[in-house]
């Protein structure tokens, strides 16, 4: 089962780089969150969720900070897009389950 996760994880980070280069489908944003969900289900432990909280949200909140660099800014700016929405998905579902966990404590 963990190398579901991690597997996940993987193809998630090379879909969403080669997806900035032209891949314009409509199914392409869905899978990348889709992915993103089963890494949030399957790699992150308790113990690793708030590294993993705090890193995503610093992601999620700096993916068109670098927009503005010369010549490769768009290309950088398109691959933090996709792992925005990759990401964004495993950010929900470990924010959903540390909720739960911490309501049962």
């Amino acid at each position: 089962m963990n190398n579901i996760g991690k597997i996940a994880f993987i193809i998630g980070l090379v879909i969403a780089v080669i997806g900035a280069f032209g891949i314009s489908a409509s199914w392409f944003g869905w899978a990348l969150v889709v992915l993103g969900v089963v890494v949030g289900f399957m790699n992150v432990s308790p113990s690793e969720t708030r590294g993993f909280l705090i890193a995503g949200m610093a992601l999620l909140l700096s993916a068109s900070a670098l927009n503005g660099i010369p010549y490769v800014g768009d290309h950088i700016s398109a691959i933090m897009s996709n792992l925005s929405l990759f990401l964004g998905g495993a950010v929900f579902i470990v924010a959903i389950m540390s909720l739960f966990q911490s309501a049962r404590d």
